[in-house]
């Protein structure tokens, strides 16, 4: 894979299969598809923008890339030049370049370059491409241009299941009653539930306990007296 900047690496855990779709099921199949257009995803904190976008590099292997462009200030915008020659390329946090318009010419440039070349292009934002602030006409208008789909938050169910799913990554059995029990006692955005799922395994490792729900009504009980 080319090299991704500031060190940043792929999540283990970010795959097609450990994504709990739930109403974004027209999404998922655009990115197993056929490379097409370029897409535009857009969400709020925590709607699987990331997660997609390492998921979509990790199945196209060596020849992708993700560039999260959050951390572009501290890069050139000469940084994006060559990626436009990787078969899928995904730029993250798209929106953090908004108004920068050394970057929002490399991104045309890079846009202009892919699309000769046949890269699979896939961009995500906080927002869709014509609800954003650009200070580049030229810009503007390449990134309008991509088909856009807004990431749909789950709902209990979808919850539940993305849950399983990170613990079945993680070697876990998570019995339906135990995701709904932490449901009901931890706030339901789901990055901080998949974060607190996190912590009780490693809680679960150093203890040797299954997570049942006295494990983890006494662990959580633990994990608030360490917090500051």
């Amino acid at each position: 894979m080319k090299q991704i900047p500031l060190g940043v690496r792929l999540r283990d855990d970010a795959t097609f299969a450990g994504f709990a779709p739930g109403r974004n099921g027209e999404v998922l199949a655009a990115l197993r598809g056929p490379a097409g257009a370029p897409l535009w995803l857009w969400g709020g904190p925590g709607s699987g923008k990331t997660h997609l976008l390492q998921a979509a590099c990790a199945a196209a292997g060596d020849t992708a890339a993700y560039f999260p462009l959050s951390r572009s200030q501290a890069l050139p915008p000469e940084a994006l030049a060559g990626f436009e020659r990787c078969r899928v390329l995904c730029l993250d946090e798209v929106d953090a370049v908004a108004g920068d318009l050394p970057w929002e010419r490399a991104l045309f440039r890079l846009f202009n370059d892919g699309a000769d070349l046949g890269t699979r292009m896939i961009f995500a934002a906080a927002a869709p491409p014509r609800a954003i602030v650009w200070g580049l006409d030229d810009w503007r208008s390449r990134a309008a241009s991509c088909v856009v789909y807004q990431l749909q938050d789950l709902d209990d169910a979808g919850r539940i299941e993305a849950l399983r799913l990170r613990a079945a990554q993680r070697g876990l059995l998570l019995p339906p009653e135990t995701a709904e029990y932490l449901l009901r006692r931890l706030p339901r955005d789901l990055r901080s539930l998949l974060g607190i799922l996190d912590r009780l395994d490693e809680a679960s490792l150093v203890a040797q306990r299954r997570l049942t729900i006295p494990f983890i009504r006494d662990a959580l009980e633990k994990l608030s007296e360490t917090e500051p």
